[in-house]
């Protein structure tokens, strides 16, 4: 371990707490959130809640109310009863990332002013609009809804990209949306995550080619989606774009009102292979060495945080302190035990620092997070399991 790297302070920082433990470089952090501010060119930040999972950190991006500051404006939330839950908390600009078919939170929805100016409903289908109108229970009733318009590239049969919305032409956005404004809906927006932009790391020539063929189609694509809708709707509020990966993709149309990002602020793994950024990695976790089963292994409780996705090697946490150690490929990152070779200085209580994979996932196995700043102070925060809310 080297002076430099942000895993001394952490470590020097929370050397009296007992392992496990997660970790977060609070210089490293603002760092990144800088980056991000800088990449998107004065266009607002959104902060993808999903990717955080922990309410001081996206205090610290946002202001200490969860409104706007700096370069950030508002939250994209992953769960209904998490946009309420952060409303509670003060948050005054939430759109939901995905729809949502929870008919008790929907109820909750309508019976709250406050929620109802506050969040946005995300729809793709006229069906979502007649569960949501049946579950607020009442035609009087107004919610915000931003359509979700599939920005995934298609070369003939192939689709590459993710399986998100069944809405692509500019004709079918046109007509949801005036299916929505009929049912008495409020059109507040349109999103385009181009997924195998932002989530596909540039790991060679055929990949970054796929992405700028990606990226110019769905601009094109774009232009004349929001134009249909706006046919329909007038003036749109939201026109969402991007991720961590693609904001400059997404930046440079002007039709772009905002991107959103969250798992650059952590950089997991995932990440690593990007181009469009340097990646500066602010979240750990720290695992006890509990056994010394043979020369050069060592084994530390737990640590299998397996990340969404794919199944493969690309999903699993790596220890990156001590340098030099390896998962076993017989065992891999484990339930309750997690054996690693080339451990040759370890000894039994020693720590071995891992990073997850993916950003905010890591939050749904710990109950708190050390904020660890330049100076060395501490402050310990709840994440959202910590909290005691678990929205899936």
């Amino acid at each position: 371990m080297t002076e430099t790297s942000p895993i001394a302070g952490l470590h020097a920082a929370t050397a009296e707490l007992d392992p496990p433990l997660a970790a977060l470089d609070l210089s490293t952090l603002r760092a990144n959130a800088a980056d991000l501010v800088r990449r998107a060119g004065g266009t607002p930040v959104r902060v993808a809640s999903k990717s955080v999972r922990c309410r001081a950190v996206l205090a610290e991006v946002l202001g200490a109310d969860l409104t706007a500051a700096g370069g950030f404006a508002g939250i994209m939330s992953y769960s209904l009863r998490e946009a309420l839950w952060l409303v509670r908390h003060g948050a005054r600009d939430v759109l939901l990332g995905y729809p949502s078919v929870d008919r008790a939170a929907l109820a909750e929805l309508a019976a709250d002013d406050i929620a109802l100016r506050s969040i946005t409903l995300m729809i793709d289908d006229a069906a979502q609009l007649d569960l949501i109108r049946a579950a607020v229970g009442s035609d009087r009733v107004r919610p915000r809804v931003c359509l979700d318009v599939d920005a995934s590239l298609r070369i003939g049969p192939l689709h590459l990209g993710v399986r998100r919305s069944p809405v692509r032409t500019p004709q079918q956005a046109a007509t949801l949306a005036g299916e929505a404004r009929r049912r008495g809906f409020d059109v507040a927006g349109v999103m385009t995550y181009e997924a195998q932009i932002a989530g596909l790391p540039d790991a060679n020539l055929a990949v970054r080619l796929v992405k700028r063929a990606s990226a110019a189609e769905i601009r094109k694509r774009r232009a004349e989606v929001l134009a249909a809708v706006r046919s329909v709707t007038g003036e749109l509020e939201i026109v969402n774009s991007g991720g961590s990966g693609s904001i400059e993709v997404s930046v440079a149309d002007p039709d772009v009102t905002e991107v959103t990002a969250g798992s650059g602020l952590y950089v997991p793994t995932l990440f690593d292979g990007y181009r469009s950024f340097t990646p500066r990695p602010s979240l750990y976790f720290a695992m006890p060495v509990l056994r010394r089963p043979a020369t050069g292994i060592a084994t530390v409780f737990a640590g299998g945080y397996i990340a969404s996705g794919p199944a493969g090697r690309s999903r699993v946490p790596k220890p990156v302190w001590p340098r030099g150690l390896k998962l076993i490929g017989t065992e891999g990152a484990g339930e309750v035990q997690t054996p690693l070779s080339g451990a040759a200085e370890l000894r039994i209580g020693d720590r071995v620092w891992f990073r997850h994979a993916k950003a905010g996932e890591l939050c749904e196995r710990f109950g708190t997070v050390h904020l660890v700043d330049e100076d060395g102070s501490r402050v310990s925060a709840p994440t959202y399991r910590g909290e005691g809310a678990c929205f899936g």
